[in-house]
């Protein structure tokens, strides 16, 4: 699951007559088998085996895509283990490239939390003791001089990169830091949003920013691949940052740049920084918000009131929870509020109780624009930790509960009942995954509030059945919507990913269900991802155009997302 941004001087794209697509390579025999965009294995036709120096080193038979396909998934179902699965994808990818996608693609509800969600934590927990095929960029800030050297070995022009995904792999879901394994969270991604999105895996890079872990237990095991030293913080670690997106920038003008895993104080000072300057986001903070945004909106179809008028109590004040609340804020003040009055209809609870102001212990700079005035709460119940979150839901009477705080079963039935009580159609979004993390389960929220309750969660659940209503649970899963995002900004050419480009995308997300049908999903299913990319890629590349930030002038815009999307089909391969 490690695209690369390939040297162009492996194969050379050509478009022939009648839009053919084609490879020519001076590769031979083994150097084409061995690499991974090239190799078609027992699918090389009779001609290509000739011209491309083959013959004898496959077997005689003369196999295609689709066969090649039922044969990968049928070795990937015999293995019996998460971890097992992800290690035959990683070593499938690393032969052939297309197969790989085309396998991927098809499979993506099963295979994307092989790739990307906890498996691949636990993958990346052994990457140090594994030899694997390095992929990417590799940068260190103890040797911060040679980032363009470093991007430059990789051979590739100004305009032969789309997209770059960065990690200093600070806060990883689930595992948190992991030093320089992180790079593998950053891998799996760009995966998706080839497999969902169509972004051309030879275009993307990964690239660890390693500035050093805070693990103990890697500082102290001699096999460690990475800095061996704690984290730098403060002027020095900016200045590599900047050094970084100073060199991509000038390599690579037309490329987006993602921040992945970082922690939320980084992560927000960076995207505030260079947000404006630069095409750029954040998707734990900006991509989390808008499927979350796109979920809520679903919600206010069915309950009829705006988003502007619900009050919304957020459990867990970290990157995601904060995100969710920028992404909601942002939503109330392009419907008339002030940003001070969409902030008041926010509460935020954390480990530390209800945020208010003047805390004991200081909040985070991500966290203070959302902390509720100190007198507020006053005459208010408190515990060891604050003041709760079952102390604030009787207090605020809230309309939406989001949970992005992965405590498992936060949201109590007595919680939840109250809720319902004040509310004709509660919406709750218990966000943390995996469903061990989760907040509540939905089978219990839909009991709890007679069937009334609107509900989505992070992790994937069974749909439900409460007196004789099925109800199917939404997943908000960030890949309904980033890998969309990404391939119209790079569509448009976009300068900058802006606030009417996140709504654009999670308004597209939102159209596609119906959500007035009862029991419905307030969110597409994860199983037709490609087809929900070419809509918020659409709209998202509309709203860069209609604000003036498309670089190229779009025509027919469903048509010029649809060519630019990558199949996973094998090409003609010539000899040059």
């Amino acid at each position: 699951m490690r695209p690369r941004a390939v040297p162009p001087l492996a194969f050379v794209p050509k478009r022939h007559q009648a839009g053919e697509a084609c490879h020519e390579t001076k590769s031979r025999g083994l150097a084409v088998l061995n690499s991974p965009p090239l190799n078609k294995g027992t699918a090389f036709p009779a001609e290509e085996r000739i011209a491309l120096g083959l013959t004898g080193l496959l077997p005689p038979d003369i196999s295609n895509l689709e066969a090649q396909v039922n044969s990968a998934y049928i070795q990937y179902e015999r293995l019996p283990d998460a971890l097992g699965k992800n290690i035959y994808l990683t070593a499938l990818h690393d032969r052939n490239e297309v197969l790989f996608y085309r396998l991927f693609s098809e499979h993506l509800r099963e295979m994307i939390p092989i790739v990307n969600d906890r498996t691949v934590g636990m993958a990346l927990e052994h990457y140090h003791h594994e030899c694997r095929r390095p992929r990417g960029v590799y940068l260190s800030i103890d040797h911060a001089g040679p980032i363009e050297e470093a991007f430059a070995n990789l051979g590739a022009g100004a305009g032969d990169v789309d997209l770059i995904i960065a990690t200093d792999a600070e806060q990883i879901l689930g595992i948190g830091d992991w030093g320089v394994g992180g790079i593998e969270v950053s891998i799996g991604k760009l995966a998706i949003y080839t497999a969902a999105g169509g972004i051309d895996p030879n275009r993307v890079i990964p690239v660890m920013l390693d500035v050093g872990t805070n693990r103990e237990s890697l500082l102290d095991d001699p096999t460690y691949i990475g800095n061996r030293h704690a984290r730098i913080r403060g002027q020095r670690y900016d200045d590599f940052i900047d050094a970084y997106v100073t060199a991509v920038t000038k390599l690579f003008p037309n490329a987006l740049l993602q921040w992945e895993d970082f922690a939320p104080g980084n992560g927000r000072r960076i995207i505030e920084k260079y947000q404006d300057r630069i095409c750029t986001f954040n998707d734990d903070m900006e991509g989390t918000g808008a499927i979350t945004l796109a979920a809520a909106i679903s919600a206010v179809r069915v309950c009829g009131t705006p988003l502007r008028n619900q009050k919304i109590v957020i459990f867990g004040a970290g990157t995601a929870g904060v995100g969710v609340a920028d992404q909601i804020c942002r939503s109330m003040v392009r419907e008339g509020l002030s940003k001070e009055d969409a902030i008041r209809r926010i509460w935020c609870v954390d480990r530390q109780g209800l945020l208010t102001t003047g805390m004991a212990v200081p909040l985070h700079d991500h966290q203070e624009t959302y902390a509720r005035p100190a007198a507020e709460s006053r005459g208010w119940k408190q515990d060891q930790h604050g003041v709760s979150l079952a102390e604030v839901v009787h207090r605020v009477k809230p309309t939406m509960l989001i949970g992005a705080s992965t405590v498992p079963g936060s949201f109590t039935e007595a919680i939840v009942r109250e809720m319902a009580a004040n509310s004709q159609r509660p919406i709750i979004f218990p966000l943390s995954h995996p469903t061990a993390k989760a907040e509540a389960n939905p089978a219990d929220l839909i009991a709890w509030t007679e069937g009334r309750g609107l509900i989505a969660t992070g992790a994937s659940f069974a749909p439900v059945t409460y007196k004789g209503m099925t109800y199917v649970v939404a997943q908000v899963n960030n890949a309904l919507l980033y890998p969309g995002l990404a391939l119209g900004a790079i569509v448009s050419r976009a300068r900058r990913i802006s606030d009417g480009m996140f709504a654009a995308a999670a308004n597209a997300v939102s159209s596609l269900v119906t959500v007035r049908q009862p029991g419905a999903s307030l969110l597409p299913q994860v199983d037709d991802l490609r087809s929900v990319s070419v809509t918020v890629a659409v709209a998202v590349a509309e709203a860069a155009s209609a604000e003036g930030l498309a670089g190229v002038k779009l025509g027919d815009i469903v048509q010029r997302v649809e060519d630019a999307m990558w199949q996973p089909e094998y090409r003609r391969i010539e000899a040059c």
